[in-house]
């Protein structure tokens, strides 16, 4: 664990520095990729941002507003590519991968149905965050929808990890603690989420039946 930490603590290290020179647009570079393909924790990009905020080097609101604009950008990235040419590749080859036309059609009602409640709480969630955006443009999720949801979940994560950095004031054991801690309370009100949203459905379809 303490080397872990260790190059936790080393990462985080270089972050602040990275996000020291670029500034704000380095926070929406380094956000992008982090909600793209490519395997970047958003965890060692915006803490280091709120500890430059807590000395005076950064604007805390800046900080939200560039995480949730390079969020919100690799997300479009994922969901651009997934909805030009996702349909097009399991059509081809989605025999390969086990994925047939009729799970795609399944995929494509289910995010018309519930897109919002899925991008929402995914963009909370650990490692799934980053690949949401794929089956909603595989499912041609409606674009509005898809951007306010990921920019919704995307701004709770920003603003949490931006009050941790700023209040833990460093890096190190208690920056590491304090990740899990939060990534834990997320994964709780998720769960809550979906269960209120799963209860008012049910209530709603037995409503309906009611009513016919």
């Amino acid at each position: 664990m303490s080397l872990l930490i260790s190059a936790f603590h080393a990462l985080v290290t270089w972050i602040t520095d990275v996000v020291g020179a670029m500034g704000y647009p380095g926070i929406v570079a380094l956000m992008f990729l982090e909600s793209s393909f490519f395997p970047f924790p958003s965890e060692v990009v915006i803490p280091p941002a709120g500890y430059l905020a807590s000395r005076g080097l950064m604007n805390p609101v800046a900080v939200v507003m560039c995480g949730i604009v390079g969020s919100l950008l690799g997300a479009l990235f994922n969901y651009y590519i997934a909805f030009k040419w996702g349909r097009k590749f399991f059509d081809r080859y989605g025999k390969y991968f086990f994925v047939s036309s009729e799970t795609l059609d399944k995929a494509e009602r289910f995010f018309d149905r519930h897109g919002h409640i899925s991008t929402f709480t995914a963009r909370l969630l650990p490692v799934i965050r980053q690949y949401v955006s794929l089956p909603a443009g595989i499912a041609r999720m409606n674009l509005t929808k898809f951007c306010f949801y990921t920019a919704l979940g995307s701004g709770i994560w920003v603003i949490a990890l931006t009050v941790l950095g700023y209040c833990i004031g460093g890096v190190g054991e208690a920056m590491y603690s304090g990740l899990n801690k939060i990534t834990a309370c997320l994964i709780v009100f998720c769960a809550a989420v979906v269960a209120l949203y799963v209860g008012f459905m049910i209530r709603n379809k037995r409503r309906r039946r009611q009513e016919g």
